[in-house]
């Protein structure tokens, strides 16, 4: 576990919000993960597994990370991009079914910050900084990483920490139970701000880590990870001493964050070469999609303008490094993507002439990607071109039927054009297909219900999202406030159903919580 910097909601860069902006989830998360020393291991421990993590189930694990999430959607810095979410998920999806052992339900996540960074929290959730993603030479150097913090999740390394530090005395449990506990009461954001905030003081004046045991452990079980979901295993090791020289270079300047909480000594390192070589030549992997998802990554970190313009002029000098480079198929790959991060920096800075240039300079390269086409939809939908993106968005969501970016640009363009039936027909279906993957489907139906005059079930479906989301005392009001505005016994009865299930999870997460408080 590291630093956690949380991610944020996305929009185009040019609207995204810097990531100075500390939410209650900033500084909780601060506490939970930017500390995650705290919950490591202790170096003299003496058993690896889930042996002594027993008092700490996965069930309570996973509410525990769940509860931290709840307050990390809502940080600027949390990452809600449907083609970088589905790249991430993908990808620890993969991963995480070739664990050892079988893995408990992943989810990795993105986070906009420039630190080469990554952790993981209790229940699965694993966050990837972008600045690890463009810091990296190719998928696998990602995928190790990834793999070695799925590998804390699965050896129960967290949930051993966790319940050390309460049978120690801490105070860093009860303090991150204070504000999750704070955080289930409507209006409590502000008290669980103030709770968390208290405990990161604590948290930081304990830099502890895990043991080389436990790092060891989920090295060896993170490249069989990499092995068996058809990476390069030598991406971990690679990707490790990448870290290592970055630590050393900028000691002192946050560009080795990763590497000061894992640190890499030479045993470690040779264990995992000797195993690597173990297995033989990797399958090749076509790495395309990587390099786009780099070039994003690029962009996404660059909230200010004087960043975007310093990540284009990157980007630039990186698309003339391809050209010069020989192999052919990558060095195109990496070329068009380097174009296409260019376009992207240009239409945060809300330049669409100069978007739509680079752009066409990535399609001369690559001109079949599901990437190119939602840069070209995003252009016409910045320049008011609502009839033009729709048409453009069914069209490549044709192409690209696995791809919500495409499904949510065409429910975007619909409400554009005030077609809100239709919207809102298209995007139910859409939840039908896609019922947890997208929250964002369930806003915007909201929104269209609401246009149409269908206030009771807009205020449902809000319910719905934010029970997506995790927030449930919010699903609570807006349930409340559905029930008050209907007049129909059997729709009023339903309500009154859903609203005593909800107490009783919003009662049971009290309960759960309250064991770490005490």
């Amino acid at each position: 576990m590291v630093r956690l910097y949380p991610k944020m909601v996305y929009q185009p860069p040019a609207r995204q919000q810097p990531p100075l902006a500390k939410s209650a989830l900033a500084c909780l998360l601060s506490l939970s993960v930017v500390c995650t020393p705290l919950w490591a291991q202790p170096a003299a421990a003496p058993s690896i597994g889930s042996s002594s993590s027993a008092e700490l189930s996965p069930a309570l694990e996973r509410k525990l990370g769940e509860a931290i999430m709840v307050q990390g959607r809502r940080d600027p810095t949390y990452i809600n991009d449907p083609d970088f979410n589905q790249y991430l998920e993908n990808m620890g999806r993969r991963l995480g079914a070739n664990a050892p052992g079988g893995a408990p339900q992943i989810e990795v996540f993105g986070v906009r910050s420039p630190e080469i960074n990554a952790f993981a929290m209790p229940g699965g959730f694993i966050g990837v900084h972008t600045g690890l993603i463009v810091a990296s030479g190719s998928e696998s150097e990602v995928a190790g990483v990834v793999a070695h913090e799925i590998a804390h999740v699965t050896q129960r390394h967290i949930a051993r920490g966790l319940t050390q530090q309460r049978q120690s005395g801490h105070i860093a449990l009860a303090a991150i139970a204070g504000a999750l506990l704070a955080a289930l009461i409507p209006g409590g954001g502000q008290a669980a701000m103030g709770i968390a905030a208290f405990g990161q003081a604590a948290a930081i004046d304990r830099q502890l880590g895990f043991s080389r045991e436990a790092e060891q452990e989920a090295d060896r079980n993170g490249v069989e990870m990499l092995r068996k979901a058809g990476y390069d295993p030598n991406g971990m090791a690679a990707m490790f001493g990448r870290l290592t020289n970055a630590a050393s270079l900028n000691e002192g300047r946050g560009g080795g964050a990763y590497a000061s909480t894992h640190p890499l000594s030479l045993q470690r390192m040779t264990d995992m070469q000797n195993r690597i070589r173990q297995f033989g030549p990797a399958r090749p992997q076509n790495e395309d999609e990587f390099w786009f998802i780099r070039a994003k990554a690029r962009v996404l970190q660059a909230v200010e303008p004087r960043a975007l313009r310093q990540a284009a002029e990157q980007l630039e000098d990186e698309a003339r490094a391809a050209t010069q480079r020989e192999g052919g198929a990558p060095s195109v790959a990496r070329r068009a993507a380097a174009w296409y991060g260019m376009s992207l920096a240009a239409l945060a800075r809300q330049d669409a002439a100069g978007a739509a240039k680079a752009l066409a300079q990535a399609q001369a390269l690559v001109p079949n990607s599901p990437y190119m086409d939602l840069q070209r939809i995003d252009i016409d939908m910045a320049g008011r071109q609502y009839a033009s993106a729709l048409t453009l968005a069914q069209a490549a969501f044709k192409r690209w039927p696995q791809r919500r970016s495409f499904a949510l640009r065409i429910g975007q363009n619909l409400q554009a054009l005030g077609r809100d039936r239709e919207a809102a027909t298209f995007l139910q279906a859409q939840i039908k297909r896609w019922p947890t993957q997208e929250p964002d489907f369930f806003k915007m139906l909201a929104m269209s219900q609401d246009r149409l005059g269908e206030s009771v079930e807009s205020r449902q479906t809000m319910a719905m999202y934010y029970e997506q989301l995790g927030a449930l005392p919010s699903a609570f009001t807006q349930l409340q406030q559905a029930r008050t505005m209907s007049k129909d016994f059997y729709v009023q009865s339903q309500i009154d159903v859903q609203l005593r299930a909800l107490s009783d999870r919003i009662a049971e997460d009290r309960r759960l919580l309250e064991r770490f408080r005490s």
